[in-house]
C-alpha cells in the first residue's frame, strides 16, 4: 500500500492550521459575446457592460481568495528522500514558482499560489541556530538532519534570543539549507540564487536565434576584435585614446590611434604573437618574441632578447629558453620593442592575435587598440571567469598536441601558430564554436517573460547591485548600510512583484566580512572574536528593521528569509594554507625548504572537508503575511 505524503504546515506560531475547505470550480477563460443582462447603471448615468464569464470568474476568484488563503507546507517525505539539504537553487526555484509561474518544487507545497500578491526575499548571513536558540541538528543515524526544525515560541526564549524576536514570532519552522560548492570550497550563494537554468523552450528559441544570426553575418576575423569593455575587464594595457585608465610607466609606448584609415576593413593585417620571459634579479624580462602573419603563415619576426640584468632563472620548463640559446642574443629590449611598434604602427593598423594577449603586451610594454584573444573567444568548460589553456584548446578543437616537450618548455612559434589555427576554426564555424553553453540566465530575465511581462522586480543591496546581480532587475537601489537597505525596501516593495534585499550588519558584527569593497562577503584568514554587546546591539537593530518592514508589507505577501551559509573563516584559513603549500611545490621548492607548520597533510584535507560542510549550512524561513 502506497504511503500518503506527509506535509508539515508552515504557519505563524499564533495561527492555528486552517480547516479543510471545499474546492471551488473555476470555469476556463473563454470569450463570449456581451450579454445585455450583465449591465449595471452607474450613478452618473453611464452604463457599465461586462462579459458574463469575466464577471463570474472574478467573483469566483474573490470567494476562492477568502476561503483558501495561500500557505506553505513542507513535504517531509520528499525532504527525507533527498541526500542533501534544501539548496540555494531550490529557494530560487520556489521564488520563481511564486512570482514567475515556474513549475512547483517537490520539497514544498504551496496552497493557492495564484493569490500571492508579492514575494519579498531577504538574505541575512549570520542567522545561526545558536542566535535563534534552535535545537542542534540531530546526529543520530535514525534522524534526518535536513528536516525543518520547530522554532521555540518567543516566551520560551525570552532573554536568550539576543534581541531577535521577529523570527520566532513570525515563523514556526527553520528549514536547514546547504550552500553550493565542492569538497574544498563554498561557491557563491548570490550567483546560485540569481542564475536560473533555461527552460527547454527558451533554450530552443535562443539556439534558433543564434543560428539565424550567424548565417546572416559575414565570416570575418574582425568580429572577434575585443571591445574596450572586454579589454578593461581582462586588464589589458589600453592606449590613452581609448580610455584614460592605464597610466603608462616609464619605457611604455602605444601604437598611433587608427584614424581615417583608407581601404576595406577586411584587408586589415592580422599578426599572431607569443612572448617568453625569464626571471632576472628584479623581475621577469622579455627573452623571446615571435610574430606570424595570419594570411600567409610566414614568420615575420622572431628574436631572442638580450637581458638587461643578470638572469636568476631561465624558466626553461615554461619558456623553452636556455642559457646556451640566450648567450647568442645580441638584440636589446629597446630594439625589439621599437621593431614591434613599427610593425603595429603601419596603415591600416594591424590586429594583434594571441592567447592571454595582455601578458604579451605587458612583456613588450606596448599598448595596442586592436586585439583578438583566444583565451576570451573560446570558453573554459566551467565558464567564466576561468580561462582555457592554449594546449587544451589546441587539442580539443584542432586535434593536435602542443607544449609537449616536457622540461624543454614552450616554443613561441608553435604557440603563435596554434592561435592562428584556433582563430581560423572560429571564423569558419561561427561565434558559437568553442563555447560551452551553461544554459543559465538571470532570474530577472525569466521573470520578464512571465505573466505578459508584468512582473516588476527590485534589488536593494549594499554597493552597486546594478553592475552585478541586479543588473537585469526593473529597479536597483545601492546602499551603504542596513538602515539604507530598509529604507530602500520600504520605497520599492509596494510597486514590485518581487523584491530582494540583503542585510549584512549581523555577519559583519560576527567578524565574517572584512572586504567591504567586494560584493561577496570575504572571510578573514583567522577567526576574530567580537564583543557580545556589539552583536546584541546589531540583533536588536535587525529585529526592529525586520518588524518595520514586515508591518509595511501588503497582505498575501510571501516572505522568504535565508541565511545562505555559516561561518566561513576557518574554511578560508585552511584553503589559504593549502594554496600556499601547493604554490611552493609548483615553484620547485623541496619539502626541506618548506617549514613544517606550512605543510599540507591528509589530516588537513579531512579537516578542510569538515569545515566546508559546516560553512555550507544555512537556514530558511518561509511565511505569508496574514490577510488584513
Amino acid at each position: 500500500m502506497k504511503r500518503s505524503q506527509e506535509f508539515l504546515p508552515v504557519t505563524s506560531p499564533e495561527t492555528s492550521p486552517l480547516p479543510a475547505q471545499k474546492k471551488l470550480k473555476v470555469s476556463p477563460r473563454v470569450s463570449y459575446g456581451i450579454s445585455v443582462q450583465e449591465t449595471e447603471v452607474e450613478a452618473d448615468g453611464w452604463t457599465k457592460v461586462e462579459k458574463r464569464v469575466a464577471r463570474k470568474l472574478r467573483k469566483t476568484e474573490s470567494r476562492l481568495d477568502q476561503s483558501q488563503p495561500p500557505r506553505f507546507l513542507y513535504a517531509k517525505g520528499e525532504i527525507t528522500k533527498r541526500r542533501e539539504a534544501v539548496g540555494i537553487d531550490d529557494i530560487r526555484d520556489l521564488v520563481l514558482h511564486l512570482s514567475a509561474d515556474a513549475p512547483p518544487s517537490s520539497w514544498i507545497r504551496v496552497e493557492n499560489p495564484r493569490s500571492i500578491r508579492k514575494v519579498v526575499t531577504l538574505l541575512i548571513p549570520g542567522l545561526t541556530p545558536e542566535i535563534l536558540s534552535l535545537p542542534p541538528l540531530p546526529t543520530s543515524a535514525t534522524s534526518n538532519p535536513n528536516q525543518p526544525l520547530q522554532i521555540p515560541l518567543p516566551d520560551k526564549q525570552e532573554g536568550s534570543s539576543k534581541g531577535l524576536h521577529f523570527i520566532s514570532s513570525t515563523f514556526s519552522h527553520a528549514c536547514p539549507t546547504q550552500a553550493p560548492g565542492d569538497q574544498s570550497r563554498m561557491h557563491s550563494v548570490l550567483s546560485a540564487f540569481f542564475q536560473s537554468p533555461l527552460s527547454g523552450e527558451e533554450k530552443k528559441r535562443r539556439i534558433l536565434e543564434r543560428v539565424a544570426s550567424e548565417r546572416a553575418q559575414e565570416k570575418t576575423p574582425l568580429r572577434y576584435v575585443l571591445s574596450a569593455a572586454q579589454m578593461i575587464e581582462n586588464e589589458y594595457p589600453l592606449p590613452s585614446y581609448i580610455a584614460d585608465i592605464f597610466q603608462k610607466p616609464p619605457a611604455w609606448v602605444e601604437t598611433p590611434e587608427p584614424v581615417d584609415e583608407d581601404g576595406p576593413t577586411r584587408s586589415r593585417r592580422i599578426l599572431s604573437i607569443d612572448c617568453e620571459m625569464c626571471q632576472t634579479a628584479d623581475d621577469k624580462e622579455l627573452a623571446r618574441v615571435c610574430l606570424i602573419d595570419y594570411t600567409s603563415g610566414i614568420v615575420v619576426y622572431d628574436k631572442l632578447v638580450k637581458p638587461s640584468k643578470p638572469i636568476v632563472d631561465y624558466l626553461t620548463r615554461w619558456s623553452g629558453i636556455t642559457a646556451e640559446a640566450l648567450a647568442t642574443a645580441t638584440t636589446s629590449f629597446e630594439e625589439v620593442q621599437s621593431h614591434v611598434l613599427s610593425v603595429l604602427s603601419s596603415k591600416p593598423t594591424p590586429i594583434l592575435l594571441g592567447h592571454s594577449l595582455e601578458s604579451d603586451l605587458k612583456a613588450l610594454k606596448i599598448c595596442h587598440p586592436l586585439c583578438i584573444d583566444t583565451a576570451i573567444i573560446y570558453h573554459h568548460p566551467r565558464g567564466r571567469p576561468l580561462k582555457p589553456g592554449l594546449a587544451w584548446l589546441t587539442k580539443k578543437w584542432c586535434g593536435r598536441e602542443i607544449q609537449n616537450r616536457g622540461e624543454g618548455g614552450h616554443d613561441p612559434e608553435e604557440d603563435a601558430r596554434a592561435c592562428l589555427d584556433l582563430l581560423k576554426k572560429k571564423v569558419e564555424n561561427g561565434p558559437g564554436f568553442g563555447e560551452f553553453k551553461t544554459d543559465y540566465e538571470s532570474i530577472f530575465e525569466r521573470m520578464s517573460r512571465a505573466r505578459g511581462g508584468t512582473v516588476h522586480s527590485a534589488v536593494v543591496d549594499r554597493g552597486n547591485p546594478s553592475t552585478w546581480h541586479g543588473g537585469k532587475a526593473t529597479t536597483t537601489v545601492g546602499c551603504k548600510s542596513d538602515d539604507e537597505v530598509l529604507s530602500g525596501l520600504l520605497d520599492v516593495v509596494q510597486n514590485h512583484t518581487f523584491t530582494f534585499g540583503r542585510f549584512t550588519a549581523l555577519a559583519d558584527a560576527l567578524g565574517w566580512i572584512v572586504n567591504r569593497s567586494s560584493n561577496e562577503p570575504q572571510p578573514e584568514s583567522t577567526p576574530t572574536e567580537r564583543s557580545p554587546a556589539d552583536v546584541e546591539e546589531v540583533l536588536t537593530n535587525l529585529n526592529t528593521q525586520l518588524t518595520e518592514l514586515y508591518s509595511a508589507l501588503p497582505s498575501r505577501t510571501a516572505v522568504v528569509i535565508f541565511s545562505g551559509h555559516s561561518d566561513p573563516r576557518k574554511m578560508a584559513e585552511l584553503n589559504a594554507r593549502k594554496s600556499a603549500f601547493e604554490t611552493a611545490v609548483r615553484m620547485g621548492r623541496s619539502l626541506d625548504e618548506i617549514p613544517r607548520e606550512k605543510y599540507w597533510s591528509t589530516a588537513d584535507a579531512r579537516a578542510l572537508e569538515e569545515e566546508v560542510v559546516r560553512a555550507k549550512r544555512g537556514l530558511l524561513f518561509l511565511g505569508i503575511k496574514d490577510i488584513r
